[in-house]
């Protein structure tokens, strides 16, 4: 599926700067614009870099503007905002078309008969990135100067003037504050700041908008038809020698086909997907959640776990990440942060219960029943302390077998979102989908026990037990299930997505007819990418997910659109018999309308389900990616 845009989307700046496009070096480094060239973003940058990889990140190279000098005048292609509100320059008036083909972004510009295009990549294992332009038609040789705007500052945050920025020229460049390089053609110095450069995303999200850039320089070079100016940028730190910028973009291409090799991506769809997913999954091996902010979180990671390892061929990988996961337990709880420039964070009561699942599929897939023998004193510390009682309430209620959770100040699932220390939707008691991923998980442990002749007696007792109560406690005269049974405040009938975990988990707590029962309750909660968290008709019910940090937050799971339920919601119409002809066009739709052959991670609850949140979210990827694997079985 190659995403192309023309001059109706390219030259409005509206259209164009809500399309972004994302290239990753496998490291938790990455490359990320629109298609204006606009940096709506703080996170916007041509090189930024993980310094503690996946995390760590600090922005480097902020841009490249390109300048065309010819016949006695020059025109800037560059689009940028200032504080003031003034476009300038307003190089998207120029802008002919962009595609994204085979991962790889082209800008192509024309100005008169002058036509001039650009691409860029990622090296995969190395944080570097090289810009390639070409001269493509003139009927004379034309200058191009490319103005190296640098910074290094966190992604998060922003930097402004501050003495003379500190560039050291060097025979084919620039070394930025002794933190990483630019290599081009015809450098020359030009070390000021620009003032001002406003961020429209950030300022929409009720953040600091504005930052000033340091101007390092320009490279300068006069081409000819079909000649090519290259300039590269690296960490550093990086040893050996960097390849030329072409040479980047080729082996780009090269590990796009790769991946979509090794996932057997007989579409243009699946290989987009395929490369989607090779964007989250990065070196150690561990999942980035998604980008441009967030870093590796084992609730995202393992309920993505199908999708972005199984879905795509990468078993060798996704059995070194159950291990490397599971070294992290403790007190039968899984770290939901890795442990990377501070303490792991055990503050989940899903994550381990996702990691056992992702173990169990992951053998299932594979008949890796030699991991289950590895894993076993894991698994048995983790289903031993959830019986006897861990941290932040989480235990095995001894009176009816299922999993109860909960502490003062925290929000322990999924919806996790809480405004000044208060969880917005805490749901704290026996949630659905926690008791739903207990059963399911015992049960398959010890149908996988039994075939290492090891014991899983206790298991098998223990998932019945919480089966016979869950279908006391959670199945509703109607056929839907309670999201939470015995909370703080009694039972919680809200209508919630959770339910469709239960519905389509294997070795799950329900039967067909109470999974078509499941299936037709959601309906009010589907849309064309996803489904909404919470019913419209609830009172609760926010309608759009926007505003400042707060308002955003009350909204995460109060009606926000989320793409990565569509997984759960096709699971279960496949177990139930129920058609899903159509559920996916919408999201397949989407896949070149925001983060740009990738699945946004949240959406508004109202159409046109504007999508919000990261533009490129791990698990909105691997359960689209999934979800279209389950339609064709």
């Amino acid at each position: 599926m190659d995403i192309r845009f023309g001059t109706q989307v390219c030259g409005s700046l509206e259209a164009a700067a809500s399309r972004e496009w994302l290239v990753t070096d496998g490291l938790g480094g990455f490359a990320m614009g629109t298609v204006a060239g606009l940096r709506t973003r703080r996170y916007h940058g041509l090189l930024v870099v993980a310094t503690e990889p996946p995390i760590g990140r600090r922005l480097g190279l902020a841009a490249l503007d390109p300048v065309l000098v010819f016949d006695d005048h020059s025109v800037e292609l560059a689009t940028r905002e200032w504080d003031s509100g003034a476009i300038a320059p307003h190089g998207h008036d120029y802008l002919a078309g962009f595609e994204l083909i085979e991962g790889v972004p082209r800008w192509t510009w024309q100005v008169d008969d002058v036509v001039i295009e650009a691409e860029l990549a990622m090296l995969h294992g190395r944080p570097a990135v090289g810009i390639v332009h070409r001269l493509v038609h003139a009927t004379r040789p034309v200058q191009l100067k490319l103005a190296a705007v640098a910074t290094w500052r966190d992604v998060h945050g922003e930097r402004f003037a501050d003495g003379e920025p500190p560039v050291a020229t060097t025979a084919d460049g620039f070394i930025f504050d002794d933190a990483y390089r630019v290599r081009g053609p015809g450098f020359h110095p030009s070390i000021e700041w620009w003032y001002g450069s406003h961020q429209r995303e950030e300022a929409a999200r009720g953040l600091p908008a504005s930052e000033d850039l340091a101007h390092a320089g320009d490279f300068t070079v006069v081409l000819s038809p079909g000649d090519v100016a290259e300039v590269e940028a690296w960490a550093d730190h990086v040893t050996g020698d960097v390849p030329t910028a072409t040479d980047i973009v080729a082996a780009a291409r090269q590990h796009y086909r790769r991946v979509a090799h090794r996932a057997k991506a007989s579409t243009p769809i699946d290989r987009v997907l395929a490369h989607a997913a090779d964007q989250f999954i990065v070196a150690g091996p561990t999942v980035v959640a998604g980008y441009p902010w967030f870093g590796d979180w084992s609730r995202d990671t393992f309920t993505s776990f199908e999708g972005l390892f199984l879905c795509t061929g990468r078993y060798d990988e996704g059995r070194q990440l159950l291990l490397r996961a599971a070294a992290t337990v403790s007190e039968g709880m899984l770290a939901n942060t890795a442990d990377v420039g501070g303490q792991p964070e055990y503050n989940t009561a899903d994550a381990t219960l996702w990691f056992l699942h992702a173990v169990c599929r992951h053998i299932e897939v594979t008949d890796d029943l030699e991991l289950l023998i590895e894993l076993l004193p894991t698994i048995s510390s983790i289903i031993d302390a959830h019986l006897a009682g861990t941290r932040y309430g989480i235990r095995v209620n001894p009176t009816d077998g299922l999993v109860t959770q909960g502490a003062d100040g925290l929000a322990l699932t999924w919806m996790d979102a809480r405004v000044d220390g208060s969880p917005i939707t805490r749901r704290a008691g026996k949630t659905v989908e926690i008791n739903a991923l207990w059963i399911s998980a015992l049960t398959r442990l010890a149908d996988l026990a039994v075939k290492e002749h090891v014991d899983g007696s206790t298991w098998r007792a223990a998932a019945d037990r919480a089966r016979a109560s869950f279908a006391r406690r959670f199945i509703t005269d109607t056929g839907s299930l309670a999201d939470v049974v015995d909370g703080r405040d009694g039972d919680d009938h809200a209508l919630r997505p959770n339910q469709l975990i239960a519905a389509a988990l294997p070795s799950g707590p329900l039967d067909s007819a109470a999974i078509a029962a499941v299936v037709d309750a959601v309906a009010p909660l589907l849309t064309p990418i996803g489904l909404r968290s919470l019913d419209p008709s609830n009172p609760a019910y926010q309608a759009q997910h926007r505003g400042n940090q707060a308002e955003r937050d009350i909204a995460y799971h109060q009606g926000t659109v989320w793409p990565w339920l569509i997984g759960p919601y096709v699971e279960a119409c496949v177990r139930s018999g129920r058609s899903i002809d159509g559920v996916l066009e919408g999201l397949v739709g989407h896949l070149a309308e925001f983060g740009l052959g990738s699945v946004s991670e949240t959406a508004d609850g109202s159409a046109p389900h504007g999508a919000t949140g990261c533009p490129f979210q791990a698990w909105s990827v691997a359960e689209l990616l999934r979800a279209r694997q389950l339609r064709r079985a």
